[in-house]
């Protein structure tokens, strides 16, 4: 489907903040006048309920207020904004390095992963209200672990089908098709009467999201040129800490009917301003044998200016390698660049979840309650979103510049003190001793936590799932890696409060920390750089292919002249 063909059912929003609804009507440059009547600049925290539940009365004026707050990010970074999923380029307009054209942001393309976000946070505002007495759907504690963890256990019945699927039907149906298991979801959770109807509802989520986490990075590694790729898929991670913002934001200050609504208005956003109109990856159409549509692809992701003919060429040898091998798990695991990708992403994947991140996601606002914290729970939380959105934006700018690996060893070292000292406030706390001083530890230190995760083993793993496996085992591999990941991850959410009831908060962190510190090793010696290298280059690297002695020299000779 052309891009012209997709009616815009909402007039396009200025990446201006003061900008958006002054109450006044403002031009714009592709569809006259506009009003909300909403002055954004004016919005504090504590009087944004009203203005949100203003909007929230009119779906279409909530859209529109909604596309203007996420339209603002990212920011614009030397007047060239680049998306995660789709590239739109612009006429006449190239990079000095490679002549390709330069991609711009759609707006619409940031929903997607902002919905993921929204389905990982809820937990957060929703579990109060679920064990308040108040609450006309009765769930224990217990209870509550189990509509958090389950989730991961939906991600296994999600991962290997939508991997394998998207092999077989392509990329962009299968992302697609993603979109009902949620808008179900969240359908469901607006009319639970019962805790088992939450349950159903988080296992379906949570299918999507493992379905997300096997396709997306794929799709995004396919389509992108090397020098950028892992900004690209860094985007994916800053949109789903901007959906973690987003309930943060609203979910205190909304009923659980309210949060409901704002957060199953998402996918379907998705669905219709985005899905439609990426193109297919254009290294699944040759695989394919359908030249003519990668080529049609790759001039959309590319620009019309842009000469395609030597990166067809790299992508008809990267397949014809690949056709070596059956595709089969037999040759999968006997493939050693496999064995290997799927060491390293499964073991990021592992300490990513070991080192308790989604339970600071799900229960950050019960925590920052336990701990008595001088600053209002509430507000805790939403500045644990805005450093994560402003971390992971920061780590999409830097990952393609200083690298995965020392990204991921500052991160997991980092993350493993603030865990430390959070588990040493809590122990303190729990034996009698009076930390009433030192009550901004707690926040302090899950900051600097969130920041300095949000800057490395956030947003990479994600990048190197779409990096390190070959394209005639990714969907299988990537679907197997997610499965297992996925298990690790409803083990750590469900014994979570296990652990405190048994351990408390000061040795449950302390375990966390622990788990931080063996990252920060197995990053260390086992996971790979993969900065500014072309997708065979990594797989010859992880077969244990060495690069011929000319390349090296040619590769030295034009790095000293561009020192020169």
């Amino acid at each position: 489907m052309s891009r012209t063909s997709v009616p815009p059912p909402l007039p396009p929003p200025t990446s201006s903040l003061r900008s958006v609804g002054t109450g006044k009507q403002r031009q714009c440059p592709t569809s006259g006048t506009i009003s909300i009547g909403l002055d954004l600049s004016k919005m504090t925290f504590g009087n944004s309920f009203p203005k949100v539940r203003k909007l929230s009365a009119s779906s279409y004026l909530f859209v529109r207020w909604f596309l203007e707050i996420i339209s603002i990010f990212p920011p614009d970074i030397k007047h060239t904004k680049k998306p995660f999923i789709a590239l739109s380029p612009p006429k006449n307009e190239t990079t000095a390095a490679s002549g390709s054209a330069l991609p711009t942001i759609r707006q619409e393309a940031t929903v997607g992963p902002f919905a993921v976000g929204t389905v990982l946070a809820w937990m957060s505002p929703a579990m109060p209200m679920l064990l308040s007495p108040t609450s006309k759907i009765k769930v224990t504690p217990n209870q509550g672990s189990w509509v958090g963890s389950l989730i991961a256990i939906g991600a296994i019945f999600g991962s290997i089908p939508a991997g394998k699927c998207a092999d077989i039907f392509g990329r962009k149906p299968v992302i697609l098709c993603l979109t009902i298991p949620f808008i179900t979801s969240w359908t469901i959770i607006y009319f639970a009467t019962d805790v088992w109807m939450l349950y159903v509802a988080r296992l379906i989520a949570g299918s999507c999201l493992g379905g997300i986490t096997a396709t997306v990075p794929m799709y995004i590694g396919e389509i992108a040129e090397s020098s950028i790729r892992g900004e690209l898929c860094s985007y994916v991670q800053l949109n789903v800490t901007l959906g973690i913002l987003y309930v943060y934001a609203i979910g205190p200050f909304v009923n659980y009917y309210s949060l409901a609504i704002m957060c199953g208005i998402l996918p379907l956003i998705w669905f219709v301003l985005v899905l439609l109109v990426i193109p297919e990856s254009p290294m699944y159409l040759l695989k394919r044998g359908r030249k003519e549509d990668a080529e049609k692809a790759l001039v959309w992701l590319r620009g019309k200016d842009y000469d395609i003919a030597s990166e067809m060429e790299t992508l008809q040898v990267h397949i014809e390698e690949s056709k070596k091998h059956t595709g089969k798990f037999k040759d999968m695991i006997s493939s050693r660049a496999t064995i290997r990708a799927a060491i390293t992403v499964l073991g990021l994947l592992n300490f990513l979840s070991c080192s308790g991140i989604n339970v600071l996601i799900f229960y950050a606002q019960s925590i920052f309650e336990t701990s008595n914290c001088s600053v209002s729970p509430k507000l805790c939380s939403v500045i644990i979103g805005i450093l994560q959105v402003i971390f992971t934006f920061a780590s999409s700018q830097l990952v393609d510049r200083a690298g995965r690996r020392v990204l991921l060893l500052i991160s997991d070292s980092v993350m493993a003190i603030c865990l430390g000292t959070l588990a040493y406030y809590f122990w303190l706390q729990e034996h009698g001793v009076d930390v009433s001083s030192f009550n901004l530890i707690p926040l302090i230190s899950l900051g600097v936590y969130i920041s300095t995760f949000a800057l490395g083993f956030g947003p990479i793993p994600g990048v190197m799932i779409g990096e390190l496996f070959s394209p005639e085992f990714k969907g299988l591999a990537i679907g197997i890696v997610c499965v297992l990941a996925s298990l690790i991850e409803f083990c750590v959410v469900k014994t979570y409060q296990t652990l405190l009831n048994y351990c408390d908060h000061g040795i449950t962190f302390a375990i966390f920390a622990g788990f931080c510190v063996l990252g920060t090793t197995f990053v260390w010696f086992l996971v790979p750089e993969t900065k500014n290298k072309s997708l065979q280059e990594i797989q010859d690297e992880l077969s244990g292919k060495k690069k011929p002695k000319a390349d090296q020299s040619k590769n030295a000779t034009g790095s000293q002249s561009a020192s020169a």
